[in-house]
């Protein structure tokens, strides 16, 4: 390993990070460093802050203390705008609401961070509708579409552009075991050919036991469980 390799930051890093509701604290002291290629398991109770600790990770959500930072860039110095676009070229977001956008076929929602980056590729929608076992459904409007055909095409778009950092939100929820067990084989290879990070907020513990750490997310911080060798 190289001296710049050793001293590369993180592809993602919270710093104390703290989130509150006025008085109320949702999440405090939570420190996370995830590299490249790295898939981390984020568990803990309903209601603990999970998705809004995602959120602060995407810079969806403001933070109350702490730090989120990407490959050393502080997200919290950055505008809104600022974010919005880094977000663009660095984040595939997997929401638990899945919001596709109604007026578009599954095709098109897919392709839509291509767009926005001013890029077509009509081949690899189609090979990510075949990923994630939809093909022959891309001109399907969402309210043609089950929930867990939904969740996959949020899952397909997520990953189009093949970005940095994947986060997820209960990606196999709506899912049967072997499609999910499909969805799960396709983020981490995504994960581990791109050299990306995948941050996965789940209940199920037959995906959570894929990662390579499993950690869990409580009002006082993060408590690691278990690590996986890789």
């Amino acid at each position: 390993m190289s001296i710049d390799e050793q001293a590369a930051p993180p592809l993602l890093e919270l710093r104390g990070l703290g989130k509150r509701y006025g008085d109320a604290s949702v999440f405090q002291h939570v420190h996370l460093q995830v590299e490249p290629g790295e898939f981390v398991a984020i568990v803990g109770d309903s209601g603990v802050g999970k998705s809004t600790l995602l959120n602060c990770m995407a810079g969806l959500d403001d933070w109350d203390d702490g730090q989120v930072l990407h490959l050393g860039r502080d997200l919290g110095a950055l505008d809104g705008k600022e974010r919005a676009l880094w977000r663009r070229f660095n984040v595939g977001f997997v929401f638990q609401a899945f919001h596709v956008l109604p007026h578009l076929d599954a095709a098109q929602n897919i392709a839509l961070p291509l767009l926005l980056l001013g890029q077509s590729d009509n081949a690899r929608v189609q090979a990510m509708l075949t990923a994630v076992g939809l093909e022959g459904l891309g001109s399907r409007l969402p309210q043609e579409l089950s929930g867990g055909q939904l969740q996959r095409v949020a899952i397909a778009r997520a990953l189009v552009h093949r970005p940095a950092l994947l986060l997820a939100d209960e990606p196999t929820g709506n899912l049967d075991p072997s499609t999910a067990e499909r969805v799960m084989d396709l983020l981490i290879a995504q994960t581990r050919e791109n050299h990306a990070a995948l941050v996965l907020v789940t209940h199920s513990e037959v995906a959570a036991s894929r990662a390579d750490r499993c950690i869990r997310l409580s009002k006082d911080g993060m408590l690691p469980l278990a690590a996986r060798a890789r």
